[in-house]
């Protein structure tokens, strides 16, 4: 077993780590991982508030889902796409039967990335139209398609990206690009937009609007009621496709299958990966409605990738559905944001004057953090790097110093832990978060 220092040592100089500046990266060393919790090569144990990358969401080494990768890598490790195979055929099932509406052909991908950029493909090819628009405040991976579709700042380094992609305003009604007061206007003034940019565009020319039904990385944005099913009716109206970015907020995330679930609203459409199996093996996909699958019955699909529905991924998915029905995780997830998740924020917020905001639903929750309550001004720049962004770097600091390890974006701390943390982990969690945020407060104005 290669020891601690030689982990630490290897990885500085071997691995080429994602998203950051290479020379001074001194990533945590993990050892082990439970439930809600993982722990150092010191024994130092972090409440996982981000479930790593919002994707534990049945939690760390689930012993069902360990057992069903190591039974199917008994069995047989991998075949190639083209083959069918029985846990990759149940996976399908099992997704299919629990997406919105008619949705019952899944194409597998690796990962989320690998999703949208095939669902960006796939309404290309089924309308013979271009553009594709998505929000502004969006995150939809980083290969070369899926971070021309991003809306924040992390696309600029790689454009010019792809043509054809165009970008509006989504609802947020806290910094409301409508000048709206309440939920509804916000709801209502945000489809005008989205109406207006159509018509401008050229609804002929556009064969898709992607959309996250809740916005993760770019601040839990829960849509007003309403938003949704106006989207899709817009895209039902110029024969649009309507694609679901379910990457982050799908598997239970917010208490439902799919997000989308919550308005009770069906796109074309439907990207997923992370909560599928909770990234115990990569897998991600695109759930197709046979209209769209239908545009393939006669001419072939023109993508593929090697490890598609790789088998201990599919394997790997099978059993945490299996969990989600045992455990009644939907509706624990539900309980979770209603009875404990929300109102502790609430009572945070009420104690920090540095929290401007608390928005969420289910596991899925974020305070957007303020230097002033009453002009709304953030914690931190837009984009805020350096000395800019050491009010949250503190605020970072500071958790991780007392065991708890969060996901901090922006001004924002977000809370996402796996779903089946308890309500007493959730609790514990929270006080450590009421501790760290006096560092916040400090840099109050006035």
């Amino acid at each position: 077993m290669t020891d601690a220092s030689t982990a630490g040592a290897d990885d500085h100089r071997h691995v080429f780590h994602s998203w950051s500046a290479q020379g001074s990266h001194r990533p945590l060393v993990v050892a082990g991982a439970e439930g809600s919790w993982f722990w150092d090569e010191h024994g130092r144990r972090y409440l996982d508030f981000a479930s790593q990358l919002v994707y534990a969401n049945i939690g760390h080494q689930h012993p069902a889902v360990v057992e069903a990768v190591v039974a199917q890598a008994r069995d047989l490790v991998t075949i190639a796409p083209f083959h069918a195979h029985a846990v990759r055929s149940e996976a399908a099932r099992l997704i299919a039967d629990r997406a919105p509406g008619d949705l019952d052909r899944v194409f597998f991908t690796n990962g989320g990335a690998e999703a949208t950029e095939n669902a960006l493909r796939m309404a290309r090819l089924a309308t013979g139209r271009h553009k594709i628009l998505t929000a502004y405040r969006s995150y939809h991976g980083a290969t070369a398609g899926a971070i021309t579709l991003t809306g924040e700042p992390r696309r600029w380094p790689s454009e010019p990206g792809i043509p054809g992609v165009v970008r509006f305003f989504g609802p947020y009604l806290y910094r409301s690009s409508f000048h709206a007061a309440n939920a509804g206007e916000e709801g209502e003034r945000a489809l005008a937009h989205l109406a207006e940019v159509i018509e401008l565009e050229g609804p002929g020319t556009i064969a898709a609007i992607m959309i996250e039904p809740v916005v993760g990385t770019n601040g839990i944005l829960v849509p007003p009621d309403g938003y949704l099913a106006g989207v899709r009716e817009l895209c039902t109206a110029h024969g649009i496709v309507f694609i679901a970015d379910e990457v982050m907020s799908g598997f239970g995330r917010c208490g439902e299958w799919f997000a989308v679930d919550r308005w009770n609203v069906v796109p074309d459409l439907v990207c997923f990966a992370k909560g599928v199996n909770s990234g115990y093996a990569p897998l991600g996909g695109v759930v197709l409605a046979p209209h769209i699958a239908e545009r393939f019955a006669q001419q072939p699909y023109p993508g593929g990738l090697t490890y598609s529905g790789h088998l201990l991924g599919c394997a790997a998915a099978v059993a945490s559905i299996g969990v989600f029905e045992a455990e009644g995780i939907l509706a624990g997830t539900r309980r979770l944001g209603e009875e404990v998740i929300g109102p502790e924020l609430a009572a945070l917020a009420r104690r920090h004057p540095c929290v401007g905001e608390v928005r969420g639903l289910g596991a899925f929750w974020a305070l957007e953090l303020v230097r002033d309550r009453g002009t709304r001004e953030p914690l931190v720049p837009f984009n805020a790097t350096g000395p800019d962004a050491r009010p949250m770097a503190a605020l970072t600091e500071a958790c991780r110093q007392r065991g708890l390890w969060p996901f901090i974006q922006s001004n924002r701390v977000h809370i996402a832990p796996p779903c089946t943390t308890t309500a007493e982990e959730v609790r514990l969690g929270l006080a450590i978060l009421d501790e760290a945020l006096t560092v916040a407060d400090s840099h109050q104005v006035g």
